[in-house]
């Protein structure tokens, strides 16, 4: 979350909060490694918002890191 928070500019509070909504959509899922997190994004689910909804996570993450 550290890293995530200093490269998008915002803070770790913010990314954890944005973390458990992704977690509660099934968009995200949270394994314990130790005493760290890793996370795993489905990226065949479909984008929430409604207009969006006929893409997927997949063809977003694509979009930012080309």
């Amino acid at each position: 979350m550290r890293e995530v928070a200093a490269k998008t500019g915002i803070t770790e509070r913010a990314v954890a909060k944005i973390l458990v909504d992704l977690e509660r959509e099934g968009l995200v899922e949270r394994h314990r490694e130790g005493r760290r997190n890793s996370y795993k994004l489905d990226l065949d689910k479909p984008l929430r918002h409604p207009i969006e909804q006929h893409r997927t996570v997949g063809e977003l993450i694509a979009l930012i890191i080309r």
